[in-house]
C-alpha cells in the first residue's frame, strides 16, 4: 500500500517542478519581444539624434538633461536649446547656437516656401475671394497683401501690450502700415480676433491703408535683435529696425 505522505511529497515535487518549467518558457519566450523593443528605441534614438545633428552621446545628455528639473520647467524645449543652455563650455555652447541658427534657417525656408504656393494656389482658386474679413471691412481684404517697400512693416504677437499700444500709436498717426503678427499659426480668427480688439479700423483695412498679416516666419528671417513689437522699413535693400 503506497503511503499518502510519500504520494504527497511526489505530487506537490512534479508540480513544482512543472511551475520551474513554465517560468522557464515564459522567460524564453519575452525575452526576443524585450529585446526587439530595446533595438527599435535604440534605433529611433539614432534616427533623432542624426536629425539634430547630434552624437548618440550628446543624445543621451539630452534625454537626462530632460529628466530634471528643466524637463520639469519646459517639456518642450527642443534638444539644442537644452544641450545650450545646460553648456559645459563655452565651446559647446557656441556650438549648439550654430546647429540651433542652422536649423531655424531651415525651418523658416521651407515655412516660407510653402506660405508662397499656399499665395499662389488661393490666388489661383479663389482670386476674388477674401480671406480675413473684419465687420466693415468686406469684401476687399486680404490678409497677406504685399507690402509696399516705402511703407514700415509692425511685426507683433498677441498677449503683448507693447505691441497693441505701436499699432494703436501708427493708426492713431494716420500711417499707412502693414501689420504682421507672429505666432498666428495661419489662423485668420487669431488675426481678426487681435485686430478687433486692438481697435484696428476696418476702414482702413478695406482700402489697404494698412493690411493684416501672417508673419509666416518672416520676423525670423529677417534675423533682427531685439524684442516684438519692431517696426521695421527698407532703406536701400536693407530691412531696418526704426
Amino acid at each position: 500500500m503506497v503511503n499518502r505522505s510519500h504520494l504527497a511529497s511526489i505530487l506537490l515535487g512534479a508540480l513544482l517542478l512543472g511551475d520551474v518549467a513554465l517560468g522557464a518558457d515564459i522567460h524564453n519566450s519575452s525575452t526576443p519581444t524585450s529585446r526587439s523593443r530595446s533595438t527599435s528605441i535604440e534605433r529611433n534614438d539614432e534616427q533623432s539624434a542624426r536629425e539634430w545633428q547630434l552624437s548618440s552621446e550628446e543624445w543621451v545628455r539630452f534625454r537626462e538633461l530632460m529628466q530634471g528639473p528643466l524637463g520639469t520647467y519646459s517639456p518642450n524645449l527642443d534638444p539644442l536649446t537644452v544641450l545650450g543652455i545646460e553648456a559645459r563650455s563655452d565651446e559647446e555652447r557656441r556650438r549648439y547656437a550654430e546647429l540651433q541658427v542652422q536649423a531655424e534657417a531651415h525651418r523658416v525656408e521651407k515655412l516660407l516656401a510653402y506660405q508662397h504656393a499656399y499665395d499662389e494656389a488661393w490666388q489661383r482658386l479663389h482670386p476674388d475671394m477674401p480671406r480675413v474679413i473684419l465687420p466693415g471691412a468686406e469684401p476687399a481684404f486680404s490678409p497677406l497683401a504685399t507690402a509696399s517697400t516705402e511703407r514700415p512693416a509692425l511685426f507683433v504677437q498677441d498677449d503683448c501690450t507693447a505691441c497693441d499700444r505701436v499699432a494703436q500709436r501708427l493708426q492713431a498717426s494716420g500711417a499707412d502700415f502693414d501689420i504682421y503678427v507672429v505666432g498666428s499659426r495661419a489662423d485668420d480668427e487669431h488675426i481678426r480676433t487681435w485686430a478687433q480688439r486692438i481697435g484696428i479700423d476696418p476702414a482702413r483695412v478695406r482700402s489697404r491703408k494698412i493690411t493684416l498679416n501672417h508673419d509666416a516666419g518672416r520676423w525670423l528671417s529677417l534675423g533682427m535683435p531685439g524684442d516684438l513689437p519692431a517696426l521695421v522699413r527698407q532703406v536701400d535693400g536693407q530691412w531696418r529696425r526704426q
